[in-house]
This record gives C-alpha cells, sequence and structure tokens, in this order.
C-alpha cells in the first residue's frame, strides 16, 4: 500500500469536511430582505429578528453561527453607510443587567453580515470582549473596542478585515462612536469615567473628557453634541463636539439604558430599563439646555432606540420582556409590542 497516497487522501478529507463545516455554518438560510427594515440583535438566542416596517412584525429570523467559536451573547449593531453590510459586536457575556463584572479571559468577536441576504459575510476573533463594531463614516474601516483595563480601540479594513490600527485609550472601554459629521470617533471608558476623542484619520488622541460614574457610549447628537449615558452615575453628560467640553450633565434619578436624539423635535429620548419607560427631554430655547419633559410606556428592559427615516416611529427594545415597542412620535404614543427573540438590545434600520 502506498502510505503517501493514503495519507494525502486523509488529508484531502478532513480538509472537505472542514471546508463543508464551514460553508455549512456560514451558508445560512438566505433570505430576500428588499424592504424597509429593523434588524434587532437577539442577545440570549444569539439571533436578528428582522421586522417589516410595513407591517411591524418580524418577517425573518437570522441566526447568528460561526465555524469556529460558540456565538454567546451579540450586542449592538450598526450598518455600513456605502454598502448592505451590519457589524455585529458579540461581547460573549450577557450585558442586560449592567456593565460591571470580571471581563477577563472573556473573548469578543466581530460579525459582519449581509443585509439583503441575511447571512454572515465574515466574523473575526478578537482577543477580549468589545462592546460594539462600528463602521466608519466612510464605510471603510471597522472599529470596535477591547474592553480591558489596559483599554484599546481596533481598526478593521472594513474589506480585507485586516487589522489597521491599534489606538490605546482609557480603562475598559465600551462604545466607540463617530460624531454627526464624521470628524471625531468618542470611545467611553467604563472604568475611567472619562470618554478618549480621537481624529479618525491619524488615529490619534485630541483630547479626553472627564463625565460621570461608568460611561457606556457617547451617542450622537445632530445638534453638535454627543449624549454620554453614565450608568452608575445614573446622569447623562451633554458634549459639545467642537470644543470637547461638557457644557450639561443631566440628572436622571434612574439607571440608563441608552440614549437618543430625535433631530426633527429636538428632544432627547432616554430608557429607563428598570421601570419599562422612555423619558424625555425638550431644549430651553433662552439658555440651550435640557428640561425634561416627561416619560412614556415602553416595555421591561427598555434598551436601545431606532427612529425611521422620516422621524415618525420609533422603536425600543425590550430585553426583559422579548420584544420591539413602536411608538408614535407625535405624541410618545404606544403603537404596539413586536415579539421578537430573547434579550434583545441593538437595533438598525435600513430604508
Amino acid at each position: 500500500m502506498d502510505y503517501r497516497n493514503l495519507t494525502t487522501l486523509c488529508l484531502l478529507s478532513v480538509s472537505t469536511i472542514l471546508a463543508s463545516c464551514k460553508r455549512m455554518d456560514h451558508d445560512m438560510k438566505e433570505v430576500l430582505v428588499e424592504y424597509p427594515a429593523a434588524y434587532v440583535v437577539n442577545g440570549a438566542d444569539a439571533s436578528v429578528s428582522v421586522i417589516n416596517l410595513a407591517s411591524n412584525e418580524v418577517s425573518e429570523t437570522l441566526k447568528l453561527d460561526s465555524w469556529r467559536a460558540i456565538v454567546k451573547w451579540p450586542h449592538h449593531i450598526y450598518a455600513s453607510p456605502v454598502t448592505n453590510e451590519l457589524s455585529i459586536a458579540v461581547p460573549g457575556r450577557d450585558l442586560s443587567a449592567g456593565h460591571e463584572g470580571s471581563m477577563v479571559n472573556i473573548k469578543g468577536m466581530v460579525m459582519v453580515l449581509d443585509a439583503n441576504k441575511g447571512i454572515v459575510i465574515k466574523d473575526v476573533q478578537l482577543l477580549a470582549m468589545n462592546h460594539n463594531a462600528v463602521f466608519s463614516p466612510d464605510g471603510k474601516e471597522i472599529w470596535t473596542s477591547q474592553m480591558e483595563m489596559d483599554g484599546k480601540i481596533l481598526v478593521y479594513d472594513a474589506r480585507t478585515y485586516k487589522l489597521k490600527n491599534t489606538v490605546r485609550v482609557g480603562k475598559d472601554p465600551a462604545e466607540v462612536t463617530f460624531s454627526a459629521d464624521g470628524s471625531k470617533a468618542y470611545v467611553a471608558n467604563g472604568s475611567s469615567d472619562d470618554v478618549s476623542v480621537i481624529n479618525p484619520t491619524t488615529k490619534t488622541i485630541i483630547a479626553t473628557i472627564p463625565v460621570g460614574d461608568e460611561p457606556v457610549a457617547a451617542w450622537i447628537g445632530y445638534d453638535n453634541k454627543m449624549y454620554v449615558d453614565n450608568e452608575d452615575g445614573e446622569t447623562v453628560s451633554v458634549i459639545d463636539v467642537q470644543t470637547n467640553t461638557v457644557m450639561q450633565t443631566i440628572a436622571l434619578g434612574f439607571m440608563p439604558g441608552s440614549v437618543a436624539y430625535h433631530r426633527g423635535k429636538d428632544e432627547l429620548w432616554v430608557t429607563d430599563p428598570n421601570n419599562g419607560k422612555v423619558h424625555f427631554w425638550l431644549k430651553s430655547p433662552a439658555t440651550g439646555l435640557w428640561n425634561r419633559a416627561g416619560s412614556f410606556e415602553a416595555a421591561m428592559g427598555a434598551h436601545a432606540i431606532a427612529y425611521t427615516r422620516d422621524g415618525a416611529i420609533a422603536y425600543v427594545t425590550n430585553q426583559e420582556a422579548n420584544s420591539v415597542s413602536v411608538i408614535r412620535v407625535a405624541d410618545h404614543s404606544k403603537i404596539k409590542d413586536i415579539p421578537v427573540g430573547k434579550k434583545p438590545n441593538g437595533i438598525v434600520i435600513k430604508n
């Protein structure tokens, strides 16, 4: 018997099996999403619910699979500004009750999906857990955090998925976001209680801004502001994009889930997970400062908010209720609750 041929045959067989497994895991049920839709990440199910915005019903449920690792607790989701791709961070840990606790030896992942076909294009393994993965304003890069005491931001090429840059930031960085004009990137450093401001072109730190206790994200405002939800401090820090300073600290009286600025109504919405509500603030014409105006019902575990392009409807994910609340923005009334997967958190709308 020619053992060399046998060895070669065995190696080819193993390669074929591995290749088949890879294709099976990545060739999820292909769908066709050619309608305005909201994509909701279900953390406990490791899936994405696709909501048809015309019917406000779940039209597809996409299972997140990786041939290299178990997909545990996918979190936030973002859309590319230039392609039909979606980016999802997979921290590997349940963050629905807050962001404190040990993160040592937990590895994260970045997943890239085809929004139209509903299939995984790529998964990138990370050495530490991450909070989100966001496309750069030009769509050429994907930025993600490494939630370690020696915090860093990893910048990947959005086409080749090769690591391009590593930017050192504060302790336990969570969400990385960009200003509305794309001129600055913001990183909320949970254990440093500050926000690192990065020049997206040079990848250098241009400012470090002290904020409240346990900041999670600097959410985008279309009023030249960024809004930082300080989880343990129960406040929102309002950052002026031009001056890199905090111009107002809003006392909430509850632990925030996330913050969303509505530019059409000039309202600031903050989710209240423990009470299943959304609170909103109005800006004073005289001072430019935010004043509490009221609240309305979503459901338990209210977390992320997404507005439709025309600003008429908002969608709120409810992590404990396993639902998405559909809210009429004009009068803050709830239209319905849409059942989705378990522990829904991140949401993005593609019109």
